[in-house]
């Protein structure tokens, strides 16, 4: 099955799930539209709802809590069957879950977690984040075998999940090898304007000479890290080595024209798992598993990434 069939096969047909999900009115709170890939799941999540028949109800936060905080109460005072939460940061959720809770409204987290007791929230649906990072780590490791190797890191946005995840699990995985080693570390906050930005910084504190490998936590830092690299007179993927997360199109087109060197995929397709829960939660209070994970894949230039390109540039990135 293709990338493009994988993630919209579910169009085809209704599934009985899907089908008891109908005439439901849910709330869906975004983080935003920092990344190619955060607006690919909001695509996906509103492909997702219509065809099942439910009312959607979208707030974009603009990448800021408290206006999170203020739709999920809009949500509750409309009385939506169900809300789904994309959080933007880790902590500072547990009051207003404790209100969705006490207006039985079930909140379904997607893509990240939050720091709260789970009894506050019906499920999560995620990747391993840790793992990604790992996955990253590990492929460094190989690549490097044994050779000196100056890091300089672009993390996602301070006190998120996936920044925090990522960056365990990419520690977790270079750990032991003396060789490689992480000489700077910033937020460029998952934008490719930011990953621009301080990649010059880096480029400028460090010498581009001196930078055997750039690790971003999504792909779009990486994307904006790339201009800068060119710019600065070097060549991305060959003097600078790139690795980072998610699978965005652009991605994978660096990668076809030797200008990255890998990419971890992250699906944008968490809201078919998320609805497909609510579904069965509704129609008998079937419980769900508090983690609900999708699969990462990682993919090098051994990958035919110009195909995936055009796979994957219609989906809404």
């Amino acid at each position: 099955m293709s990338i493009r069939s994988a993630l919209l096969a579910s169009a085809v047909a209704l599934s009985p799930l899907a089908a008891a999900a109908q005439d439901m009115t849910i709330g869906f709170s975004q983080i935003g539209s920092e990344s190619g890939w955060r607006a690919a799941e909001t695509t996906v999540t509103k492909q997702e709802a219509e065809k099942r028949g439910i009312d959607l109800k979208f707030a974009d936060a603009q990448q800021k809590q408290e206006n999170q905080i203020s739709a999920l109460r809009s949500f509750i005072a409309q009385g939506v069957d169900a809300i789904l939460l994309a959080p933007v940061v880790a902590t500072g959720w547990d009051g207003v879950l404790e209100e969705a809770k006490d207006a039985d409204i079930p909140v379904i987290l997607l893509d990240r977690t939050v720091d709260a007791p789970e009894d506050l929230y019906l499920t999560a649906v995620t990747s391993d984040l840790v793992h990604e990072g790992e996955v990253a780590g590990q492929w460094l490791v190989d690549e490097e075998a044994g050779n000196d190797c100056r890091i300089v890191e672009l993390q996602g946005t301070t006190g998120s999940s996936p920044a925090i995840d990522r960056k365990k699990g990419f520690e977790n995985a270079i750990a032991g090898h003396d060789n490689l080693e992480i000489v700077r570390s910033q937020t460029g906050d998952f934008t490719r304007s930011q990953g621009k930005v301080v990649m010059e910084s880096f480029l400028k504190a460090e010498g581009g000479e001196n930078i055997c490998a750039l690790y971003a936590h999504n792909d779009d830092m990486a994307v904006g890290a790339i201009q800068a690299i060119k710019e600065a007179g070097l060549k991305p993927g060959e003097d600078i080595k790139i690795v980072a997360i998610d699978g965005v199109p652009d991605a994978h087109l660096a990668i076809a024209n030797g200008e990255m060197n890998a990419t971890i995929e992250l699906t944008p397709d968490m809201a078919g798992p998320a609805l497909d829960a609510l579904a069965a939660y509704k129609a008998d209070g079937t419980m769900p598993p508090k983690w609900i994970q999708t699969e990462s894949r990682l993919y090098t230039a051994a990958d035919d990434n110009q195909a995936v390109y055009e796979t994957k540039k219609g989906l809404g990135y």
